[in-house]
């Protein structure tokens, strides 16, 4: 692991100041709605319309069932670690491809939790990560197609106080494993089969409402936005993320190794912090 620069914490202040759309969505009215808007409910709805409305103006957002899937807890188990999984159902043979993959925490301060990026026709099957969730809330995937068309499902998700939870991670421990990574394969890859790979990145991703029991003061924001792949030399995908994304990052993905080469990870934090690692894979036998 490579730690290219460094810089000073950021103050939770400059998290609106410096993410412009995520500032915009961080202002609307979250803490108005009521923590158990589910379903059909009309606060739900008036949720979703903002949101829509902040991230994607008017172009309309057609029902995506058929062409993501979206797997998550109905009640987390844990509101900082809510697992969510999506899946692209989308037909190969259809002739497009999922371009821009986005993830969204209605209730959270800031809804919009990540986005995926894919380069190209290159065909992905599912993506799976950990998000913090704030309050009871519609959890939902945005699919953009490469031909600009836009469609989502939702779950309903039971969780609270997640953007608020202490880290489970002494600070002093934390801070000499920053920016570590571990890419999680399988003992035996074969050439031209699929697998499912894991990416784990060391880093608090403070959230900026953390509060410090001991010094007595709110935790500066401090969060991973930006994750590079490449596969031998080529984009596999990129992220956009922030505080929703919790403590330590992990990221599920399928992959398909075609011959000996490295998979590149790069990394930039909210505090200008850059850190880079390759991971040589090898792959044995025949196709």
């Amino acid at each position: 692991m490579t730690v290219v620069s460094q810089s000073a914490h950021r103050p939770w202040s400059s998290l609106r100041c410096g993410l412009g759309l995520i500032a915009l969505l961080a202002s609307l009215p979250w803490g108005s709605a009521p923590a158990l808007a589910e379903g059909d409910d009309p606060a739900a709805q008036a949720r979703w319309a903002e949101l829509r409305a902040a991230l994607f103006g008017d172009r309309p957002v057609a029902d995506g069932a058929g062409l993501i899937g979206l797997e998550t807890p109905y009640r987390a188990e844990d509101a900082a670690v809510v697992p969510v999984t999506v899946k692209s159902l989308l037909d190969p043979a259809a002739g497009h491809f999922i371009k821009d993959l986005y993830l969204i925490i209605d209730m959270n301060p800031v809804p919009l939790a990540a986005t995926f990026h894919f380069p190209g026709p290159t065909a992905w099957d599912r993506i799976a990560t950990r998000v913090r969730v704030n309050a009871y809330t519609n959890v939902r995937a945005v699919a953009q197609t490469d031909d600009g068309r836009l469609f989502t499902v939702a779950n309903f998700v039971k969780a609270a106080g997640g953007c608020s939870a202490p880290s489970l991670k002494d600070p002093a421990a934390a801070a000499a494993q920053l920016g570590r990574m571990k890419l999680v394969l399988p003992e035996q890859l074969k050439p031209g089969e699929r697998l499912t790979a894991q990416l784990m990145i060391k880093h608090p991703n403070s959230s900026g409402l953390q509060f410090d029991q001991v010094a007595r003061h709110f935790i500066p924001a401090d969060y991973i936005q930006r994750i590079d792949l490449t596969y031998q030399g080529q984009p596999l995908f990129s992220v956009d993320s922030n505080i929703s994304v919790s403590e330590d990052p992990s990221i599920r993905f399928g992959l398909t190794p075609v011959a000996a080469g490295d998979l590149r990870v790069e990394v930039k934090d909210s505090a200008g912090r850059r850190f880079e690692q390759n991971f040589p894979i090898a792959v044995t036998g025949g196709g």
